[in-house]
């Protein structure tokens, strides 16, 4: 599951792009107990999800026009610009080029040749995310594409990313893991096969853990979000739910198996 000590190619970061960051902010209160604090007055809207006192996701208005709310998982840039050349070299496209985020880390966007949207993160000032793999934070990210070789290439030629083939309920699902370090010890996420689903589109979902996730389908559906998948068990997984907020951004639920 994934840490805090990020190597080249870990998600680091995590933001939400939200219409109305203050009923985004009340929802994820009352459903994973996170508290909002603001990045400042120069921060646009911006802010961070803390627990604790430490910072798990973070929270801002959408910006561009037609813009859909949806979380934007980053991943950890060593030198970004080469990052940018990789992704370009890959068949991807930059949607925002590398930016210095008044000294906290340098930031850029990307979409990869399949349409899934993503984010680059090197680290100034500001790693990373403060807390994972704990109640209630980030522990596993998966992307969802029509072609999921394709799409590891892809991303082994950006990262180096290594990928593992796992047997699952009617499809091959490929674990990945960073390029360094024991291949279990390095995995931080997988890669589905996209879904027959009406409008279903290539996307990067974010794994919260719960300790219950029945519980916390129940209050967001009492928050105004919607369960898009039932909880349910996975062998050798854990019990998985998929919801998605008021606004429409998908996110999903993993108690891990503890014999994982």
């Amino acid at each position: 599951m994934l840490g805090t000590d990020f190597q080249l190619g870990s998600p680091n970061w995590l933001d939400l792009g939200s219409p109305d960051t203050d009923a985004a902010a009340a929802f994820y209160g009352a459903v994973l107990g996170w508290q909002f604090v603001s990045a400042g007055p120069d921060a646009g809207g911006y802010g961070f999800f803390q627990t604790g006192g430490k910072t798990v996701a973070a929270l801002g208005p959408l910006t561009q026009e037609g813009a859909k709310s949806a979380w934007m998982i980053h991943f950890k840039a060593d030198d970004i610009q080469a990052t940018v050349a990789a992704i370009t070299a890959g068949g991807g496209t930059i949607r925002m080029e590398p930016m210095d985020v008044m000294g906290e880390g340098h930031l850029a966007q990307a979409t990869d040749p399949q349409g899934a949207e993503f984010a680059l993160w090197q680290p100034g000032k500001t790693t990373g995310l403060e807390i994972t793999s704990a109640p209630n934070t980030l522990l596993w990210v998966e992307l969802h594409a029509p072609d999921p070789v394709a799409a590891i290439g892809f991303y082994q030629g950006v990262f180096g990313w290594r990928s593992q083939e796992m047997p699952a309920p009617g499809m091959t699902y490929r674990v990945l893991s960073t390029k360094d370090g024991d291949q279990q010890d390095a995995s931080f996420g997988g890669v589905a096969p996209i879904g027959d689903g009406a409008g279903e589109l290539p996307r990067w979902v974010p794994y919260f853990f719960a300790e219950d996730a029945d519980a916390i389908a129940a209050a967001a559906t009492a928050a105004g979000g919607t369960v898009l998948m039932p909880p349910a068990d996975v062998p050798e997984v854990g019990r998985i739910a998929w919801l998605a907020d008021p606004f429409g951004a998908e996110f999903a639920l993993l108690k891990p198996d503890p014999r994982m």
